[in-house]
């Protein structure tokens, strides 16, 4: 399994992890093409290397014309990702750091998320920096997210709402239970954009967790204090560890499932995709035939017991329904993992399913398959059988290197 380690030892925001990313190999052109998809105008990406106290890092920077940028709700910006051709797991990861964005918005403001206006965050060169920083992470197949400790900064800055204390209060709320600290120099450190991300992408804050370090990466604020390196230190490795997605044998889901046959056929993707981002294990839909001879449709969403009552929220209030059924069920799944295979096209993730030592069954990731056969201009089943025989080529020697050990 990929993983990647955020070294916040100069804090983080949104500049510094595309800048790290590109550090590690992310192509400028393949992000641009990606970023191009939102439909976002006024606006353009450059990236240069640079020295922080000696190390070599690379900045990013979204240089944007002098046209006034308009608040933007989350709404708007949800609206924005949706309507792209991203792939379905950069949408699902950057509407959730806006979800969790407009909720710390929210709290500090009094108010809920559906009411909260961006206006720094819903600027188009943030917009570019978290939906980009998903980008890079799928580009580099990382599965898994780790963080050290945050250093945070101390003092004021200003801001659309005036002058305010460093942590800014949506920071402080993004890095509630994450271990953070000051430093010794004034300024603000981790952004608003960094805090949503870290907290919406990793698993665990702390020490640098077991893994085999593959490359390291350096993105570089816009300031350069010659006391600390003012830079991420993103760390990308690999790790035998399977990733919790399914990995007990038997688990609890609940079932939760209404018959619609008087809704816009439009909406039915809008719930999918909100459901994928708040969590649900599976979303689909039946055709039903439904009283008075109405073709209808049974929508079933698949979800962990401590996201029902999120899930069932969502289909009272964004369909047309008037009650839904919800119900428990066990459900016994195969081991799986995700792991990372290199073709002569890129790197492909593969999903692996085992029963114990044994391999059953593994696909190659669509979303990689894909994205790599419009940038090498091949065939998607060349590149899908590429993956699927460099996966088969790792199986052969594996075993052969059991069978030599024992």
């Amino acid at each position: 399994m990929r993983v990647v380690y955020f070294d916040c030892f100069a804090g983080v925001s949104g500049d510094m992890i595309i800048g790290a990313q590109l550090d590690l190999g992310v192509d400028l052109e393949s992000l641009k093409e990606q970023l191009s998809s939102l439909g976002l105008e006024g606006y353009e990406i450059k990236s240069r290397g640079v020295q922080r106290s000696e190390i070599s890092a690379t900045k990013f920077d979204v240089e944007i014309d002098q046209r006034e940028q308009p608040p933007r709700s989350f709404a708007d910006i949800r609206s924005i990702i949706l309507a792209s051709r991203l792939s379905e797991i950069t949408r699902r990861r950057s509407i959730a750091v806006f979800e969790r964005l407009a909720e710390a918005e929210a709290r500090v403001h009094g108010t809920t998320p559906d009411k909260v206006h961006f206006h720094e965050v819903g600027a188009v060169d943030s917009i570019i920096d978290t939906v980009g920083a998903m980008i890079g992470f799928e580009l580099l197949g990382v599965d898994r997210f780790y963080c050290s400790p945050l250093r945070v900064g101390s003092g004021f800055i200003e801001t659309e709402h005036g002058r305010l204390p460093i942590p800014a209060p949506a920071t402080v709320e993004l890095l509630r239970g994450a271990p953070v600290y000051s430093g010794e120099i004034e300024g603000e450190f981790v952004t608003p954009t960094g805090a949503a991300i870290v907290a919406t992408l990793c698993v665990e804050f702390g020490a640098l967790p077991q893994m085999s370090i593959v490359k390291v990466g350096y993105g570089a604020g816009s300031r350069d204090p010659k006391s600390c390196p003012n830079a991420l230190r993103l760390m990308l490795g690999e790790t035998a560890e399977p990733m919790d997605i399914g990995f007990k044998r038997d688990e609890s889901a609940v079932v939760i499932e209404t018959n619609i046959d008087d809704m816009n056929p439009q909406v039915y993707g809008f719930v999918m995709e909100r459901a994928f981002a708040l969590g649900a294990l599976d979303v689909f839909m039946i055709p039903a035939q439904m009283k008075k001879d109405r073709p209808g449709v049974l929508l079933t969403v698949l979800c962990k017991p401590e996201n029902a009552e999120t899930m069932i929220d969502l289909l009272l209030v964004e369909t047309t329904t008037l009650g839904v059924r919800y119900y428990h069920a066990n459900r016994r799944v195969l081991e799986r993992t995700i792991e990372t295979v290199d073709t002569e096209y890129g790197p492909v993730r593969i999903k692996v399913a085992r029963d114990g030592a044994r391999t059953l069954h593994f696909h190659p990731e669509y979303e990689d398959c894909a994205r790599l056969a419009v940038e090498s201009k091949t065939p998607l089943l060349e590149v899908q059988a590429a993956a699927n025989a460099a996966y088969r080529t790792r199986l052969t020697h594996g075993n052969k290197t059991s069978e030599q050990d024992g």
